[in-house]
């Protein structure tokens, strides 16, 4: 349980670098001081740097096997999931509207934002079931 919760969040991890280079691409930085519903650079890039320090710690415990960075790792991940659905709330607004495309987020393929919530929910999901003991051998 505990490698596929890696093998899960390294995949996560990469559909969100492709997001946040296509961000970063599109002038997400510049639009950190216009009006309107937009993803916010301190958003976008705590989400990075949070998930990223999650899948570090996650590292560390699959070479510790310390049942602390495990809770620890999921509470991180709570974190990051809560930030990256308050992401996805804005991208989704953005799409209904007229023009999503005015927005360094607009452009992100739907694809991309599918799969990786898709995954992201499952790492999740996968990093609670090892917090608790799923699948350990005694």
């Amino acid at each position: 349980m505990a490698w596929a919760a890696l093998v899960t969040w390294v995949v996560t991890a990469g559909g969100g670098f492709v997001l946040l280079a296509q961000w970063l691409k599109n002038g997400g930085m510049r639009q950190g001081s216009e009006p309107g519903r937009r993803i916010r650079p301190p958003l976008i890039l705590g989400h990075f740097a949070l998930a990223a320090a999650g899948l570090v710690l996650w590292v560390i415990y699959l070479a510790a096997d310390s049942d602390a960075l495990a809770w620890i790792a999921f509470a991180l991940l709570l974190v990051v999931a809560t930030i990256g659905f308050t992401m996805f709330a804005i991208w989704l607004a953005q799409r209904r509207g007229a023009t999503p495309a005015a927005t360094a987020e607009g452009r992100f393929p739907v694809s991309i934002v599918g799969l990786h919530g898709l995954l992201a929910a499952t790492t999740l999901v996968l990093v609670f079931l090892t917090a608790i003991g799923v699948g350990e051998s005694s």
